[in-house]
């Protein structure tokens, strides 16, 4: 079914291609990669790999994935939320670690497009994605500060990095960090016009790359750039036993759900840029594809990316052509201007990390559930955000989610409930005796009826006092259990033996249906307290 599906896609896709959406294929596939061979440079270094590593990565990517895709747009690569998961794996199990994580990533990904589990990340709510996007961008801006500033932050976890700043003899690199302040700067004040036509974060690697060619820093630079694709470290499976397969299927879990979390969103938000739907289980089968293939030619895993993906769409990309041409122009740069690349500054890769970590953050979205007192929506940004700082990603994702879940559970589980005196004049029924009514409350109740709502029913019926005879209006109410029911059975025993009459009116079905096969309903009380609507009880108190 889905080579099926990927095939349909494709039809639909080159119905119709000719010269001219080739040319704008060919076009944006070249300003695509002028956009990603600096992130490619950067997040290669950013994730304990190399730049070649991340170049290798944007260029296996743009063919495999891209080729496979799910929709026409998608443009995948090594990103800023990977580079933050594979740093600390790095410094844990090492290189091979991490190919070894990424391929069985790979295959986590390819079944769950294979068992259609690409729905999953619909059920994320927007607070907990907001906040672990902004939760991966302190994290991108922390991994920085040791190639800005020439600093060395030791330990695996981020606070231990931030703490061991603070707590070790430090030598601070003025140079580098003047660097990259100015690569930081330029990157805010490059004019938008200009971006169209050369994007701010090449050509502030243009600018320090030449300063340094000119004037020969002392800085550490990102060293040779192979030409070849095959990198030199790459899986070795002959190396890899089944102990080391067991080790890394917890980081590959993790690797696995931040691929199928930014490919999803990606896809989602570009698809709506360029009215065409993503085809998710599509997607998740190249992206698996492309994640095994990855560690064989020595690339990091990789992801959808939202910024290249933009570009694309903005650039008049017709179809996947344009992920593929903008491979092949990396592939080009890599053997072309390999040794002028090799002579880029760190800390000028750090400046446009630290610029790209500030825009990930979705700031319209923040303003609105900070400026709107949403206090639930606040709660799940902040905790996530957290959680991914302190934490892994994977986890993040789940305490976020988690939270979620408990203040979805306690806003369902509120009951209202409001007690209204019966007002003669608004009587409609002219069989209603508004004097034998004097004395009865209508309380009515919405919201689920369970053991933990009863008590809440209780204060509201005994503030009325012992005179009052009560109908239970239960239109409200769709859901209950057994423990509810239990207890307002017992609480109108005692109402009863007090002398006061109870009766219940539209109930729904399926709590009218609990009632009966507790058998409540004809067994507890030895007169008819069941009606349809109000007015029906009305009726009956009347004739009484």
């Amino acid at each position: 079914m889905l080579i099926k599906r990927y095939f349909s896609i494709l039809k639909k896709e080159f119905s119709g291609y000719n010269g001219a959406k080739l040319g704008k294929d060919l076009l944006a596939g070249v300003t695509v990669a002028a956009v990603a061979l600096p992130l490619a440079l950067a997040f290669g270094v950013s994730s304990g790999a190399s730049a070649a590593a991340g170049l290798v990565t944007a260029i296996i990517s743009g063919v495999f994935i891209g080729a496979l895709s799910g929709a026409s747009y998608q443009i995948s690569g090594p990103t800023g939320a990977m580079s933050a998961i594979l740093i600390s794996l790095v410094a844990q199990y090492g290189i091979q670690g991490m190919f070894i994580s990424s391929f069985i990533a790979g295959v986590i990904l390819l079944l769950c497009g294979i068992f259609k589990l690409g729905g999953l990340v619909s059920y994320l709510p927007s607070p907990v994605i907001t906040g672990f996007t902004s939760g991966i961008a302190v994290i991108i801006a922390l991994g920085q500060v040791d190639n800005l500033t020439g600093l060395h932050g030791t330990g695996l976890s981020n606070i231990e990095k931030i703490v061991s700043y603070f707590t070790t003899p430090q030598s601070l690199d003025l140079t580098s960090l003047v660097i990259g302040c100015c690569v930081i700067a330029f990157m805010f004040v490059y004019p938008q016009k200009l971006s169209a036509y050369c994007p701010a974060s090449l050509a502030a690697i243009v600018l320090a790359t030449a300063a340094n060619m000119i004037f020969k820093f002392d800085v550490s630079v990102v060293g040779e750039i192979p030409k070849t694709i095959f990198l030199a470290d790459r899986l070795d499976f002959s190396a890899v036993s089944a102990g080391d397969m067991v080790n890394m299927i917890v980081p590959a879990i993790s690797i696995a759900a931040l691929g199928l979390i930014e490919s999803l969103l990606c896809g989602a938000s570009a698809g709506r840029m360029k009215n065409e739907r993503l085809d998710a289980d599509v997607e998740l089968v190249a992206q698996g594809v492309g994640n095994m293939l990855l560690p064989l030619f020595g690339g990091v895993p990789s992801t959808a990316a939202i910024a290249r993906t933009s570009v694309a769409i903005k650039s008049g990309g017709a179809t996947r052509l344009t992920s593929v041409f903008h491979a092949a122009v990396l592939l080009l740069s890599m053997f072309v201007l390999g040794g002028v690349m090799s002579m880029i500054p760190l800390s000028a890769l750090a400046g446009v990390l630290i610029v790209t970590a500030v825009k990930m953050n979705d700031f319209a979205t923040i303003r609105s559930i900070f400026s709107k007192k949403l206090r639930s929506a606040s709660l799940q940004f902040l905790i996530t955000m957290a959680a991914t700082v302190v934490f892994d990603l994977t986890r993040a994702i789940l305490i976020g989610v988690a939270f979620s879940l408990i203040l979805f559970v306690v806003k369902v589980s509120d009951m209202q409930v409001t007690v209204a005196e019966i007002d003669p004049e608004r009587l409609d029924s002219t069989k209603a005796d508004p004097e034998k009514l004097k004395y009865t409350s209508v309380v009515y109740i919405t919201g689920p009826l369970y053991f933990g709502t009863c008590s809440k029913l209780e204060e509201k019926i005994d503030s009325l006092g012992d005179n009052y005879n009560i109908i239970f209006s239960m239109r409200g109410v769709t859901v209950a259990d057994i423990s509810g029911i239990e207890a307002l059975h017992e609480y109108c025993q005692r109402l009863i033996s007090e002398g006061r009459m109870v009766y219940f009116s539209c109930v729904q079905p399926p709590v009218m249906e609990l009632f009966e096969r507790m058998g409540l309903k004809e067994k507890s009380y030895n007169y008819e307290m069941f009606f349809w609507s109000t007015d029906k009880v009305f009726e009956h108190i009347s004739s009484l």
